[in-house]
């Protein structure tokens, strides 16, 4: 295996599985960090590059930590010659972590002198320029993130919010070296190691600037970044003589049975995606954290109201709901209570639709994905096609898969659950 990853939350994980897919690297998702030894000879011989998916982006950074750690052993024990520790393209994280601790523990591990940190996205209209992160054409803390329930993102400066999370010294790579290629950008690493810098947030407004990060960040040993900078990286191996040309790396197999939707993301994207399922007539169920907090069995009435509306085609399950609703919940249970009983809830509706039959299902939000996956018992997803920019098609491993589209809340078109089912029509 050439390329070894560790991404902090599950969606996150299959973000940057599909871009590497897309570019040619057989790519394999674990859940978690295995609990077996190092790949077998036979896994090793047909994947290029694993990402290991972590639950880890709001637990406590010393937590993080660890896990991420424990992930980095097993990747370097599976024989992989670069890392990646893949973040939100929104940086997600607060003044605490976990970003900037998990990066500089990787460092530490890896003895690495200098890492990059670039959470851009172009495709999904994330850039990077002078520091300052946009979403869209407003900065990073003007847009949906500055009420985000879990990390509120309130300044756009990665600069200063990643120092304010590290011990060493942060950097920029601004976006004039940026775009004048390859060369000067390895002229501005090794400026900024002289001054002292080992985390170098680097701009990117476009593909070809991501493309030109991955050829200068060829000889490190840890990127930290999003999934953009991951299309830059496959050519370098190619380089080397170590990747063939793979056209058929995003096979998956054909799955009969019953598809369903689940989404426990209120992201302003996923909200619209509800709203469309909704308005184009399908059968949605919706999930009240109240209703759970006062102690109903909310998981098996849904599951009960859905048996009858599964027979005529898919079901969505939601608990999306608007920012202030979001926040008058939280302020009834709490911010942590109220994400962990939905989450159980979901959980909960995802095994009992596996047990009705529901082979194809989409999955909205990183945490909600995260509880799905692990209430399912998933260890390993073989990566598919891309659906949408950063959310592919996965299949789990076995002799009866199921074909899970793990999307985060940010992600997609508004037709996006629509427009996924379609895809995988059986």
């Amino acid at each position: 295996m050439l390329l070894g990853c560790i991404a902090d939350d599950f969606t996150g994980a299959t973000d940057l599985a599909n871009n590497l897919v897309r570019s040619g690297m057989r790519t394999l998702q674990t859940i978690g960090v295995p609990s077996t030894g190092a790949p077998d000879a036979p896994l090793a011989g047909e994947v290029d590059a694993v990402v290991v998916a972590l639950k880890s982006r709001t637990i406590a950074a010393s937590e993080a930590v660890a896990q991420s750690l424990a992930a980095l052993d097993w990747l370097r024990r599976a024989g992989c010659r670069q890392f990646f520790f893949k973040y939100c393209s929104t940086f997600d994280s607060t003044p605490q972590g976990n970003i900037g601790p998990v990066a500089e523990a990787l460092m530490k591990a890896l003895d690495a002198d200098i890492a990059i940190a670039c959470p851009a996205f172009p495709t999904n209209a994330r850039t990077i320029y002078m520091g300052n992160l946009f979403v869209g054409q407003v900065p990073l803390s003007d847009s949906g993130m500055r009420d985000h329930p879990l990390t509120p993102m309130r300044d756009s400066n990665l600069v200063r919010v990643l120092q304010a999370q590290s011990r060493a010294k942060v950097g920029l790579v601004a976006w004039t070296d940026v775009a004048a290629g390859e060369a000067a950008i390895r002229a501005r690493f090794a400026a900024l190691q002289a001054e002292g810098v080992r985390l170098a947030v680097v701009d990117a407004i476009n593909d070809a600037d991501l493309h030109a990060i991955g050829a200068a960040c060829a000889g490190h040993l840890l990127i930290t970044a999003g999934s953009g900078v991951a299309i830059g990286l496959p050519e370098n191996f190619r380089r080397a003589g170590l990747l063939p040309l793979r056209a058929n790396a995003a096979e998956l197999p054909r799955v009969p049975g019953r598809a369903a939707v689940i989404s426990g993301s209120c992201s302003q994207a996923t909200n619209g995606q509800v709203a469309h399922w909704i308005e184009s007539g399908r059968a949605a169920i919706r999930i009240d954290p109240l209703a759970i907090a006062g102690g109903g069995d909310v998981a098996a009435a849904a599951l009960a109201q859905a048996d009858s509306l599964l027979q005529s085609g898919p079901v969505l399950f939601y608990a999306t709901a608007a920012s202030e609703e979001v926040k008058a919940v939280q302020a009834k249970l709490g911010v942590a209570e109220a994400g962990a009983l939905v989450e159980r809830a979901l959980a909960a509706i995802a095994q009992g639709l596996i047990e009705r039959g529901v082979t194809r299902l989409v999955v909205a939000g990183g945490e909600t994905a995260g509880a799905v996956v692990q209430a399912l018992g998933v260890t390993a997803l073989k990566i598919g096609p891309q659906i949408d920019p950063g959310v592919p098609w996965t299949a789990t491993q076995g002799a009866h898969p199921i074909l899970l589209a793990l999307k985060s809340g940010n992600f997609g078109s508004r037709d996006f659950f629509v427009k996924s089912l379609e895809q995988v029509d059986a």
